[in-house]
């Protein structure tokens, strides 16, 4: 059984909960906890994942949450829409999303997500790298991170040479995701400055996670992004969040309830996020 906690407030302070409790429908529970964890920075280390991995290579398109779930768990993140229609970037709290070609726009608030991963990012440990490739990024990615056991957050931002990218297009009826990336608008930018949102996952998370690297690019100007799939960059700063708690709101819908989420997927998972049909490539 949770602690009870027994508080006067100020009549401003009792307002403000009440207000944000009839907004969210949130009980107040749930509001006060989440502000003194908010004030304690209980929640800065934590990342918040809308449904698994598996169910996505299932082709579990249909959006569990709304963009305002995001924002309310998170500043910083990336995912996907309702049906697969586009890439979501989360930057400094904004939400975009990522269509055909790496166009850029902003959805509405009530914008549904099928699978996203957020944080509030705050850098724990920095450094600089480049001039290099993707493997190079990651490498000295793989020597900062202090564990092969911990989710991280990471943030790089520098000057961009040659980048491939994707953007997921919305799936027909029945599709699973390697089917729907199938027709996916893959293009390519050259010189372009902007930053890097992705997050590293265990090995041992590959159920519910994308394990290892996944990254996706937002131009300074906010005007181009997509998922990355390589690239050549000159010299960047990275900024590494560590977490220490995750927490994966399931899906109810009856779609996802349906899926068969038993089997291992990681093939055709790695086949869809990267473009290539071997772990080993």
């Amino acid at each position: 059984m949770a602690p009870r906690l027994n508080a006067e407030v100020s009549e401003s302070v009792w307002k403000s909960l009440s207000d944000e409790s009839e907004q969210t429908g949130d009980s107040l529970s749930t509001v006060v906890d989440r502000a003194l964890a908010t004030a304690f920075d209980l929640e800065r280390h934590s990342l918040f994942q809308v449904s698994t991995s598996n169910a996505l290579v299932q082709g579990v398109f249909s959006g569990a949450v709304t963009v305002r779930d995001l924002k309310r768990n998170g500043d910083f993140g990336l995912g996907t829409f309702d049906r697969l229609d586009g890439e979501l970037i989360m930057l400094d709290g904004v939400c975009y999303r990522a269509t055909g070609g790496g166009v850029v726009t902003s959805p509405p608030d009530d914008a549904r997500v099928p699978f996203a991963v957020v944080t509030h990012f705050r850098s724990d440990l920095s450094l600089a790298t480049g001039p290099g490739s993707l493997t190079d990024l990651t490498t000295a990615l793989d020597g900062a991170r202090p564990s092969e056991n911990l989710f991280v957050g990471i943030q790089v931002s520098g000057i961009f040479e040659r980048l491939s990218l994707r953007a997921a297009c919305a799936a027909e009826s029945g599709e699973n995701l390697l089917e729907a990336t199938a027709h996916q608008s893959e293009f390519r930018v050259v010189d372009i400055e902007g930053t890097l949102v992705g997050f590293w996952a265990p090995l041992y998370a590959r159920a519910v996670n994308v394990p290892g690297y996944h990254f996706h690019f937002l131009s300074k100007d906010r005007d181009l992004g997509g998922h990355v799939l390589d690239m050549q960059t000159g010299p960047l700063e990275v900024g590494i969040h560590v977490e220490s708690e995750l927490h994966i709101a399931i899906p109810e819908t009856e779609e996802f309830l349906a899926a068969d989420l038993s089997g291992d997927h990681q093939d055709a998972l790695h086949q869809a996020e990267t473009g290539k049909t071997s772990r080993s490539e």
